[in-house]
């Protein structure tokens, strides 16, 4: 599976970075990057948490 996100529609909360640090970062200027697109299968769960929590649905899982 892959994780992207809608960079027009982040707001930077930095909730995925609390749930799953080593898929999301947010640089010095708020910008969300997402460090493993193609999310490891070990890491599914956490990553799945992270897209249903995000305030404004600004991530998806394809």
């Amino acid at each position: 599976m892959k994780v992207s996100v809608d960079l027009d529609q982040c707001e930077a909360n930095g909730i995925c970075v609390g749930i799953a640090p080593d898929v999301f970062e947010l640089d010095d200027e708020d910008q969300l990057h997402i460090l493993a697109a193609d999310v490891p299968a070990d890491r599914l769960g956490d990553v799945e948490d992270a897209v249903a929590q995000c305030p404004k649905a600004a991530l998806r899982l394809q």
